[in-house]
C-alpha cells in the first residue's frame, strides 16, 4: 500500500519538479557574474616617451608592476618617478624649468582609491621625486598637504636627501635666456654686448616667444605628468607631479597638488587628472567635476568635455581669450572610469599615453575645438 502524501509534500514536490530543469539551464545562464576589469594605465603623453636611460616608459613600468601584484598607487608612482628623475624632461622633477628666481619648486599629489588615502606637497625644493613625498604624506601623516619648507623638513625627516639645486645645465641655460629677455639691462647677452639694448618683455611674453623658438617645449610651458590606473580587481589610483609653470612667481602653486583639481579619485567611479593652465583648473575644480560626471554614468570622453566647457564659460578676461573668444591656453584631462574605459580631452588636438594588455601607445585626445 502506497504512503499517503500530505498537502505540504505535494506542494514541495511540485516546486522541486518545476525548478529542476530551470536549475540545469535557464537559471544558471541568467546568474550575473561581474566581468573582470581589463587593467589599464593612462597618462599625459610624456608618460610614453621619457625613459631616463632605461627600457621602459612611465606607463609601461606602472602597468608591469600593477599586473604583477604591486599596490596600484605604488605602481603608478614608480612610473612617474621615471619622468621626475629624467633631466631631459623639463616639466617635472630634476631639471624642471625653475621659477623666476631660478629655483626649481615642485608640486605633487596622489590618491589611493580603495584605501581612501590622499597626500600632496607644494613648493617643495631639493627633492627630485615629490610624488614619493606626497605618498608618505598620505600614508604617514594625518594631513593631505604640506608646503614649502615644512614639506622639505618632512622629506628630510623621512630620509630623503635634500639637494642644493635641482637645475641641470639645460634648465639653467633656459632660465638665463629668459632673464636676458625680461631684464636685458642687468642680464646681458654676451654675443650682443655692443648692440643697442633690446626692449624688455613681460615674463609670459618672453616665455611664449621662447617656446615658439624652440627654447622650451610648447607642451611644457605648463608642464606636468598625470598618471591614473585600474587593476584587475577594479582598484583605482592616480598621481600628478610637476615643476609647475615655467618661470613662475616664487611660491606659486598650481592645480597639480590640489585634490579635486590636479587629481581626483573615487574608487567606485573613476579617476581624472590634468595638465595645462592650473589656474583655470583650480577655479573650476575640474577633476572633481569629471569624477562626479562619471559617477552619474557619463562616458570618460563626455565627462571631460563637460569640464572643458565649464572652463570655457568661466574664462571671460580678454587676456585669456583668442580672437575667436575661446581660451588661449592649453588644458588637458586624462580620465578613467570604473569599467576601465578611458579618454583624453583637450581644448585643441593633443595626445595621451595608454598601456594595457596590447602594450604602450599614444592616442589622440578628443578636442573641444578643432
Amino acid at each position: 500500500m502506497s504512503q499517503k502524501l500530505s498537502r505540504r509534500s505535494l506542494i514541495a514536490a511540485g516546486v522541486s519538479a518545476g525548478l529542476a530543469p530551470l536549475a540545469k539551464s535557464e537559471f544558471t545562464t541568467n546568474i550575473f557574474i561581474p566581468k573582470a576589469i581589463n587593467p589599464v594605465v593612462i597618462s599625459s603623453a610624456n608618460g610614453n616617451s621619457v625613459k631616463n636611460g632605461g627600457s621602459e616608459t612611465c606607463v609601461q613600468t606602472a602597468f608591469r608592476l600593477m599586473t604583477s601584484g604591486t599596490d596600484i598607487l605604488e605602481s603608478l608612482i614608480a612610473g612617474v618617478n621615471i619622468v621626475e628623475s629624467d633631466p631631459a624632461d623639463t616639466s617635472v622633477g630634476y631639471g624642471g624649468i625653475p621659477n623666476a628666481h631660478g629655483v626649481v619648486q615642485l608640486d605633487s599629489c596622489c590618491m589611493h582609491g580603495p584605501k581612501k588615502w590622499a597626500g600632496g606637497v607644494a613648493a617643495l625644493e631639493g627633492v627630485r621625486n615629490p610624488s614619493k613625498v606626497a605618498h608618505l604624506v598620505a600614508t604617514s601623516t594625518d594631513h593631505h598637504l604640506l608646503v614649502g619648507k615644512g614639506a622639505q623638513d618632512f622629506a628630510r625627516n623621512m630620509g630623503f636627501e635634500i639637494e642644493a639645486d635641482l637645475n641641470t645645465e639645460r634648465s639653467r641655460k633656459v632660465w638665463l635666456e629668459w632673464l636676458r629677455r625680461t631684464d636685458p639691462e642687468h642680464y646681458l647677452d654676451p654675443s650682443k654686448r655692443h648692440s643697442p639694448p633690446p626692449t624688455a618683455k613681460s615674463g609670459m611674453e618672453a616665455t611664449l616667444a621662447m617656446a615658439q623658438e624652440g627654447w622650451l617645449d610648447p607642451e611644457h610651458v605648463w608642464g606636468t605628468i598625470n598618471c591614473n590606473g585600474i587593476n584587475a580587481n577594479g582598484d583605482i589610483a592616480g598621481v600628478t607631479t610637476t615643476s609647475g609653470l615655467a618661470f613662475k612667481i616664487p611660491g606659486r602653486v598650481g592645480d597639480s597638488p590640489i585634490l579635486g583639481a590636479g587629481l581626483y579619485v573615487a574608487n567606485e567611479a573613476g579617476a581624472a587628472g590634468s595638465t595645462g593652465r592650473g589656474e583655470a583648473n583650480l577655479f573650476n575644480l575640474c577633476s572633481y567635476l569629471i569624477v562626479e560626471e562619471l559617477r552619474r554614468g557619463a562616458h570618460p570622453k563626455d565627462a571631460g568635455l563637460a569640464a572643458l566647457k565649464r572652463v570655457a564659460v568661466n574664462t571671460i578676461e580678454p587676456r585669456l581669450l583668442n580672437e575667436r573668444g575661446r581660451p588661449n591656453f592649453g588644458l588637458n584631462f586624462y580620465i578613467l572610469d570604473k569599467q576601465g574605459r578611458h579618454a583624453g580631452v583637450a581644448f585643441t588636438p593633443s595626445r595621451y599615453a595608454v598601456c594595457d594588455a596590447n602594450g604602450p601607445r599614444t592616442e589622440n585626445s578628443e578636442p573641444l575645438y578643432q
